[in-house]
């Protein structure tokens, strides 16, 4: 039998698009007289489609794109994912389809409520596990989580003769997400007896990052077949013929590609043709506009060099090198004259305090207006360039750096930052000098600033972040691994009171098991400290 995995990026929302594209995955698959070929996890929605799914047209638009699906699958077999209903029910659904009928719909039994997933929320859980008969083998249909559960249907239906676990799929990236598949892909293969194909979408949707790899694996848990990661890809394989195997990037690598897809999907998929990005000198600015420009090409990406008042020479050397290195429009906007005009206009109000923290967040907060006026003028979407640590502790001004569409490093911690820049360096060219990755980092809000005067090293804390936001490790949990008491509170302490901050900030890509949006759902007005 020969099977295809159609890794396809659908989006959310685009029922006629999706059903396009299936069509024509569904043709090539033709083409290469494919037998059976399985298609993602709600193809033909998009994932994930939230609140959507609460209105009943969009509902019956799906049901009505597979109909149309249906009528095209006539010399092969077809498994995708779809929308259910039945009443008021709706069933996160896979159809099996053979000679233009289906011949089978599947319910998904095991509904993700945890991290990203919200699916109790709009469906009802399926009560029967569903083995099919198609060329003479038994075939168990599962979607997503039902094959991550212990105990779950495959087990069934394993018991009930089949031979080939199909499994789709809308599973979400994060760091060396996919070595974990693969060993539960592995696992669940062994203790069926029984080949396990297995098909993930790509493509990035709002935050999250879908990163294919799809696979395939034989009874005794051998890897045969492998789809790319971070791009569309149809995998074809015999049952028992020669291993297609892709090899996937690993390491800085998987980050970076990760990253680049999510942008690129972000901006083409809401109807962008180009960005710009605020460019400050540092390493997390110059870092933005190469994925900018590794997602999107050259010729869409600006800069925007805005120095104030405290911007060192060495800022704008750096800040128009790493530009010539990508061959990027850049402008100078210096931003001196308006922000004494802003400190002439407040002087009365101000009258007898001191400069604190106030007149440094002006000036970003003048630039931030800045690249939204040029957003409004020219239609490209302002890519802010803050990381997770600064995210974390609120290093980061309200209405100012924060001001943008996307922010492309929200999830990257500071630690990493600096690695994906080593890797870009290192693979593609060496774009961001050495001068920028070597000078300590800051905010030059103020005369000789660095993070470090308000911040630990970001060597300790990216480590204390990690195990408070990603690993919800309590304070003492925290000093035993080797953190100071006073450091610890202080990061904690500043984690919890930047909640309102990071309520207010652009979406980004989504890299971590948990990252600042979907996954953490923490009040604003909160009282409980550890």
């Amino acid at each position: 039998m020969r099977i295809a995995l159609a890794q396809i990026n659908c989006t959310v929302g685009d029922l006629a698009g999706n059903t396009k594209k299936i069509l024509e995955y569904i043709c090539r698959a033709k083409e290469q007289e494919v037998d059976l070929v399985l298609f993602p996890e709600l193809a033909i929605t998009g994932y994930p489609p939230e609140d959507l799914l609460l209105k009943p047209q969009f509902v019956t638009d799906n049901l009505a794109a597979l109909r149309t699906i249906v009528k095209d699958c006539d010399d092969l077999a077809v498994y995708l994912g779809f929308v259910d209903r039945q009443g008021k029910d709706l069933y996160n659904a896979g159809a099996f389809i053979v000679k233009r009928k289906v011949q089978e719909i599947y319910h998904k039994m095991n509904l993700p409520n945890y991290a990203v997933f919200d699916e109790k929320r709009y469906f009802r859980e399926g009560n029967k596990c569903s083995v099919i008969s198609y060329e003479g083998m038994k075939m168990g249909l599962g979607i997503c989580e039902d094959i991550w559960v212990e105990r779950g249907p495959y087990e069934q239906e394993a018991k009930k003769g089949a031979k080939v676990i199909l499994n789709i799929n809308a599973s979400p990236y994060h760091v060396s997400k996919i070595n974990e598949r693969a060993k539960m892909l592995k696992a669940r293969a062994k203790s069926t007896k029984a080949h396990v194909f297995y098909v993930n979408m790509v493509g990035g949707q709002d935050e999250l990052i879908f990163d294919g790899g799809s696979m395939a694996f034989d009874p005794q848990g051998k890897l045969i077949a492998s789809a790319k990661q971070f791009q569309e890809d149809l995998l074809v394989f015999e049952i028992k013929g020669k291993p297609v195997i892709s090899p996937w990037p690993g390491n800085a690598a998987e980050v970076y590609e990760a990253l680049v897809l999510c942008v690129r999907d972000y901006v083409g998929k809401n109807g962008f043709k180009e960005v710009v990005v605020g460019l400050s000198g540092g390493v997390d600015s110059a870092l933005t506009l190469a994925i900018a420009v590794d997602a999107l090409g050259a010729q869409s990406v600006h800069s925007v060099f805005m120095p104030s008042p405290f911007t060192a020479q060495q800022s704008q050397e750096d800040s128009l090198a790493v530009a010539e290195n990508l061959n990027v429009d850049y402008k100078t906007i210096p931003i001196a004259d308006l922000y004494c005009e802003y400190l002439r206009l407040l002087s009365s109000q101000f009258e007898e305090k001191e400069a604190d923290v106030t007149e440094e967040n002006l000036q970003a907060r003048i630039r931030g207006n800045i690249l939204m006026a040029l957003s409004n003028k020219f239609g490209w979407l302002v890519l802010t360039t803050g990381n997770k640590s600064e995210m974390s502790v609120g290093y980061t001004t309200l209405y100012g750096d924060m001001a943008g569409g996307f922010s492309v490093l929200k999830d990257v911690p500071k630690t990493l930052v600096y690695k994906l820049v080593e890797w870009r360096n290192q693979k593609r060219g060496e774009v961001i000098p050495d001068s920028i990755i070597k000078r300590p980092p800051t905010a030059e809000l103020r005369s000789n600033q660095t993070d470090q005067d308000t911040l630990p090293p970001y060597e300790v804390l990216d480590p204390i972040i990690e195990a408070y936001v990603e690993d919800n490790k309590m304070d003492n949990e925290i000093v035993k691994l080797g953190f100071a008491p006073e450091t610890v509170k202080k990061v904690i302490t500043m984690i919890d009171h930047a909640e309102y901050k990071r309520r207010q900030a652009p979406p980004g890509p989504r890299i971590t098991p948990r990252a600042f949006g979907k996954d953490w759902r923490v009040p604003i007005t909160n009282k409980y400290r550890v």
